[in-house]
């Protein structure tokens, strides 16, 4: 495989382009060659199977997505509660909505992992990873609830996006004060 991280970096961005524009069946090698600008053959080079192609557009939504440190750095400093929990989660939710084409294209990847076993294991690992990490930092910083929670908080999270991205129940909430609920709810302050 070539070694040019700079080059695979631009070119899982634009397959991230493709897919979230066109979906998982306009999401070719040539389709990502050509978003990205570069002669036919390129990506192939990088990525050699879809399967690869479409594991390596999972780990960059993730990279895309992580959290700013600026913006980590005051919340670490307050007092582990469940308000300090609603704001994580707020500025996850932030993200998840402010880059509609990056959640799109997960929610793509996770439906073509369905039918697809070799994608299905490259993403649940990365998946996997991503709870794990999520857990970690919860536990770490001594918030209230732990792995469960966290499991929970991610469903409704997952479904929260869903819902704001994709045609869903029509009627208009306000995105804060839901999480805010979801938050309250599914996580025990104790």
């Amino acid at each position: 495989m070539p070694r040019n991280p700079e080059r695979r970096t631009q070119l899982a961005d634009a397959g991230l382009a493709v897919l979230a524009e066109a979906g998982a069946r306009g999401l070719t090698h040539r389709a990502v060659d050509a978003a990205a600008g570069l002669p036919a053959g390129t990506a192939s080079n990088y990525f050699r199977t879809r399967d690869a192609l479409l594991g390596a557009l999972g780990e960059r939504i993730f990279e895309r997505l992580a959290p700013d440190e600026a913006v980590l750095e005051p919340l670490a400093k307050r007092e582990p509660t469940i308000d300090l929990v609603v704001d994580y989660v707020r500025y996850i939710v932030e993200r998840l909505l402010g880059r509609p084409e990056l959640t799109l294209a997960l929610l793509e990847l996770r439906l073509e992992a369905a039918r697809r076993p070799g994608l299905h294991e490259i993403l649940s690992r990365t998946l996997r990873q991503g709870f794990d990490a999520d857990v970690s930092f919860h536990v770490n910083a001594g918030l209230p609830g732990g792995a469960e929670e966290v499991r929970l908080l991610h469903f409704a999270i997952d479904g929260l996006a869903l819902d704001h991205l994709t045609p869903g129940t029509g009627r208009p909430y306000d995105v804060d004060a839901v999480t805010t609920r979801l938050v309250h709810r599914l996580v025990r302050a104790d």
